[in-house]
């Protein structure tokens, strides 16, 4: 072989030898840097496969999650969504579904709210402690999975969240699973215990909320 093609040769090679190194290290640095922004993260804060297409393709940041998922330093609670699992002395968790849920919310850019049954619940409107975690969401429903339990986040009417995410929102949503049945004396119990700021926020939003819960907004506001 003439000596101008051993030394073109050689130089591919070494540039083949190059980028098999620089393939490498971004192999080997790319779960750490995923695992060191996870960890920055406060509890439920939440990981999304496209931060990190800056690092890698979406296929060698897939594969890094998935690794990192099967050796537990992440856990997948849903399609593209991912969470560091909480160690203690007692050994380790998941994090808790109310703070996994606020940073979905945050992230979204959708409103997040607890659910009808457990705003009844806090409100002092029922007894009855639900047995589910449900929450209500501006955006699409879907189910996260936190170790060996199952958390819903189910789509709602917007007037359910008009609210917000509050007292009087709480209210709302408290209403509605009550039903109309029990709007009188939920409604007698809501005018005592809200702050009275909420209370006027509650009345003052009937125009958006259905029929039935207005009327007796109204009748209960109308009583002085």
């Amino acid at each position: 072989m003439p000596l101008r093609q051993r030394i073109s040769s050689l130089s591919n090679v070494r540039n083949s030898y190059k980028i098999l190194i620089i393939r490498g290290a971004l192999v080997n640095t790319l779960p750490k840097t995923i695992l060191l922004h996870a960890q920055s993260l406060p509890e439920g804060g939440v990981l999304s496969p496209k931060e990190f297409l800056h690092l890698g393709s979406r296929a060698a940041i897939d594969q890094a999650l998935s690794r990192m998922t099967k050796e537990g330093k992440l856990l997948r609670v849903g399609r593209g969504t991912y969470v560091t699992p909480i160690y203690s002395r007692f050994g380790t968790r998941p994090p808790a579904p109310e703070k996994v849920v606020a940073s979905l919310a945050a992230q979204s850019g959708e409103i997040v709210a607890t659910h009808g049954a457990s705003a009844a619940n806090a409100l002092g409107l029922t007894q009855q402690v639900p047995i589910r975690e449900v929450y209500v969401t501006s955006g699409r429903t879907r189910k996260l999975k936190l170790g060996r339990s199952e958390v819903l986040v189910k789509h709602v009417p917007r007037w359910m969240l008009v609210l917000g995410t509050g007292p009087a929102g709480a209210a709302v949503r408290a209403l509605a699973w009550m039903g109309p049945t029990h709007a009188d004396e939920s409604l007698a119990t809501l005018r005592r215990t809200l702050p009275p700021s909420e209370w006027r926020a509650l009345a003052s939003s009937r125009a958006a909320l259905p029929s039935w819960m207005a009327r007796a907004i109204g009748e209960e506001a109308a009583r002085g």
